[in-house]
């Protein structure tokens, strides 16, 4: 296993304890390295060939950085480090897994893949961006309604996702579904 991020500028920096953008100026590999604890590489860096499958986080790092989601919605653009690495490992038929609001870079780059964000609907307030889901449709995508400890394969991409954050839920219940899209690639392995 290696991690590997994108040598770019982050689009801004918050203060999670205020919850407000700050005028400090991040990287996003050096930032995941702090997180990774060090052993991290440029994603530009990365070799097809030389894993078995590739697995992206969410969060708003993904829409942020990886592309322009977090501004842009549907009409967002893909990092050309991210869209050149999903594109590699699709071509190579390796597997692909995506959670939380990284299902969105397969619906930006695989136009008729089939993803899941969760609900398409806000079911009892868990789902606050089931939105979402309408956008992944409107650029051609099929969304697959998931529950938060379920995963979607879409076999014939070898893309699997699940919701992760994207559902408000218990810590246990995200686990268990960021659990079944890691077995899920793995399979496909």
């Amino acid at each position: 296993v290696k991690i590997f991020a994108p040598n770019i500028e982050q689009r801004d920096v918050v203060n999670h304890l205020k919850g407000s953008p700050t005028d400090e100026k991040r990287n996003v590999l050096v930032e995941s390295a702090r997180l990774a604890r060090g052993n991290i590489q440029d994603l530009a860096e990365l070799k097809v060939n030389e894993f078995d499958a590739v697995i992206f986080p969410g969060g708003f790092g993904v829409a942020k950085n990886l592309c322009s989601w977090a501004v842009d919605g549907k009409n967002c653009t893909v990092n050309e480090h991210v869209n050149s690495t999903l594109q590699a490992f699709h071509k190579a038929k390796k597997p692909i897994g995506l959670c939380c609001i990284s299902p969105v870079l397969a619906a930006k780059v695989f136009p008729g893949c089939e993803v899941t964000v969760g609900q398409d609907k806000n079911v009892d307030g868990r789902f606050p961006d089931a939105e979402t889901a309408s956008a992944i449709a409107e650029l051609g995508c099929k969304h697959i309604c998931k529950d938060v400890s379920e995963s979607h394969v879409d076999k014939a991409n070898k893309i699997v996702t699940t919701c992760a954050f994207m559902c408000k839920a218990p810590l246990h219940q995200i686990f268990d579904g960021i659990g079944t899209m890691v077995e899920e690639v793995l399979k496909l392995a």
